[in-house]
């Protein structure tokens, strides 16, 4: 009972850990791109982070399911390979299903395939370890990153557009400056401070 306690706690942690332990924008400050370029509003930022969290934990899954048949020197292509196999059926379903977010997004959802925290979630992580411990990986690793982007879409939506989620202004004269690259910058910032300064209060 004790070992399958130990294995549960480890799994937990490992799915918790990139909410933000490690999360991938505050923390290891990679996959800051796309997280600029969308998160003007806070569906945009929805469905990006949707998007990255179900090629993260699936791309994860199946890197992780053949690890052992990948050769050394082929695995970067393969890991290409299979994270360009589920960006390409989150592309087909948004343009079929969601096409206003679709065309919103843009160019940014086929670059997902090279998104910085999912091929080194695939090299750090999967490559290395157990299905379910790399599915839970992305999952966690998706999740933090969604979590920030949203919370980064909304502060730019609300001080620079004066709305939430599109619905009607309350803010009558909002700063532009926020939905501006310049803004994204700012809220990013803004939310590290608060993360290293909580992180030192805890200490």
């Amino acid at each position: 009972m004790g070992k399958v306690g130990d294995e549960r706690m480890a799994r937990l942690k490992v799915l918790t850990n990139g909410l933000l332990r490690e999360n991938p924008v505050l923390v290891l400050m990679i996959g800051l791109c796309p997280l600029l370029a969308v998160s003007s509003s806070a569906i945009n930022a929805l469905g990006m982070g949707i998007a990255t969290t179900f090629v993260l934990a699936f791309s994860n899954l199946v890197i992780s399911s053949l690890r052992k048949l990948i050769p050394e020197d082929l695995r970067i292509p393969v890991f290409i390979i299979v994270i360009s196999t589920f960006v390409t059926i989150t592309d087909y379903v948004m343009a079929a299903y969601f096409p206003p977010l679709y065309r919103a997004l843009g160019v940014f959802v086929p670059l997902i395939v090279v998104n910085c925290i999912i091929l080194g979630r695939a090299e750090a992580f999967a490559y290395g370890n157990r299905a379910i411990d790399s599915l839970l990986d992305g999952a966690g690793m998706g999740l933090g990153f969604t979590l920030v982007i949203v919370i980064i879409g909304i502060v730019r939506e609300v001080l620079g557009n004066g709305t939430i989620f599109g619905s009607s202004r309350f803010i009558v004269h909002p700063g532009l400056i926020m939905i501006l690259p310049p803004g994204g910058f700012i809220t990013i910032g803004l939310l590290m401070g608060i993360l290293n300064w909580s992180k030192r209060r805890r200490k």
